[in-house]
């Protein structure tokens, strides 16, 4: 089975620090085949630019399938944006996109700390 991971729990793992995930983010970090929304890429860098990560974007998803085998999701950008135009409960573009994404692999989980995610999505793990 597949879970995604949010770009701030990914950020976490990067920076080794799982001490900000649950216990059942973690399980499922464990359990699970891990994937990220290309649209991830995006946010991680914004992070870096506004100076909220030590690292650009290609260097922490480097970092994060050499270390845990992370994948980007190939499902086609089309597809997906499809599925963010029915996402109406946020504004976020980001979280959207992360949340379509999911949908569209077939309802997969996605491993986020986003209360609103959370109450929008009911395979969000955390």
């Amino acid at each position: 089975m597949e879970a995604y991971l949010d770009t701030h729990v990914a950020a976490h793992l990067a920076a080794d620090n799982k001490k900000k995930l649950s216990r059942l983010a973690k399980q499922a970090i464990e359990r699970y085949d891990l994937l990220c929304s290309p649209i991830v890429r995006i946010e991680l860098q914004y992070l870096f630019e506004i100076q909220r990560s030590d690292h650009p974007a290609d260097y922490v998803l480097q970092h994060l399938e050499d270390t845990i085998g992370l994948r980007i999701c190939t499902i086609s950008f089309d597809r997906v944006t499809r599925a963010a135009c029915r996402e109406s409960w946020t504004r976020d573009a980001f979280d959207r996109v992360i949340v379509a994404q999911a949908r569209a692999a077939g309802d997969a989980y996605l491993i986020t700390s986003d209360e609103h995610i959370r109450a929008h999505y009911a395979k969000a793990i955390w």
